[in-house]
């Protein structure tokens, strides 16, 4: 990476190898998965007075359901948060970083679901895909660590 990893994972990261880091901390493997993405009106310009909320479609699978859901959000990050939320997972992100990482985005999220706290790591070519995938990865590690 280009940048280090968060004060509160620094510890852990330094602690172990990247591939090591990125099976605990961006695990592609859980109850929840995000399949198709968009953004339904995208090409919509913003206007001058305020940012206007978009409209977004996700594939989910939770478990061995899978459904399509929608939201409208300012961003792709609430727009997720609040397709889980409508799903019946709870994530509050209480801290985002996003940094490069070469040619990728790394994107690194602390999330809580008001029980527990935890931190995760999305990685990819696009930013967006990144925080996605790092939303992801923080809602499924709520799901499964104990």
């Amino acid at each position: 990476m280009n940048a280090p990893p968060p004060r509160g994972l620094r510890e852990e990261a330094y602690a172990m190898s990247f591939e090591t880091f990125l099976g605990e901390y961006a695990p592609s493997s859980g109850p929840l998965r995000l399949g198709n993405w968009s953004c339904l009106d995208g090409d919509r310009p913003a206007t001058r007075l305020e940012p206007q909320a978009r409209n977004y479609r996700a594939t989910l699978a939770i478990g061995d359901r899978i459904c399509t859901t929608s939201a409208a959000a300012p961003g792709p990050v609430a727009a997720l948060t609040s397709m889980l939320y409508d799903r019946g997972i709870s994530l509050e992100m209480t801290a985002f970083h996003q940094v490069p990482a070469g040619e990728r985005t790394a994107t690194f999220i602390r999330g809580s679901d008001g029980l527990k706290s935890e931190w995760a790591m999305g990685l990819s070519l696009d930013p967006t895909q990144s925080a996605l995938s790092a939303v992801i990865a923080c809602a499924n590690r709520l799901l499964t660590v104990s």
